[in-house]
């Protein structure tokens, strides 16, 4: 089943991939890699504000970073035009803004680790890395961004 597929069966639209809103390109590429920056999470096209273990639960935060790989997925169609470009999702690195003692970053994490397999199946299986941040762009609760390899 094709990415696009799958995202039909999971009944996800992708949005328009929105510009970098300081000084940064959304992805680079070098050789059959490419890097894409930092996104963060999004509820109802504003920044989601918050922080894990005062004002968000785990599951409100793995929704969050869900919506970012949702908006991942976006930049990488509108870079590469087709998905199925995507050889593998080779590392993700999420950031979690949570409070000194929140220690669930890895199951907020797997909210987009999840989607990410589902969508391209074993291409989507990742290493992976999550981290506990004091704060975030705009104050938004994740940030995640990936590694990936092109088939081309």
């Amino acid at each position: 089943m094709t990415a696009y597929a799958k995202l039909r069966e999971l009944q996800i639209t992708l949005p328009v991939a929105e510009g970098p809103v300081a000084a940064f390109v959304p992805t680079v590429r070098t050789g059959n890699l490419l890097f894409v920056s930092g996104h963060i999470a999004k509820r109802d096209g504003e920044p989601w504000v918050g922080k894990l273990g005062v004002q968000m639960s785990t599951e409100e935060g793995k929704l969050a970073a869900r919506n970012a790989a949702i908006d991942l997925l976006a930049t990488l169609h509108h870079e590469l035009h087709d998905l199925e470009r995507v050889k593998r999702i080779v590392k993700m690195l999420c950031l979690v803004s949570s409070s000194p003692d929140f220690t669930e970053q890895h199951l907020v994490a797997n909210g987009a680790s999840e989607l990410l397999q589902e969508v391209f199946g074993a291409r989507g299986k990742h290493a992976r890395s999550s981290f506990g941040v004091a704060q975030l762009p705009t104050g938004s609760c994740v940030e995640i961004e990936l590694v990936l390899e092109l088939a081309d």
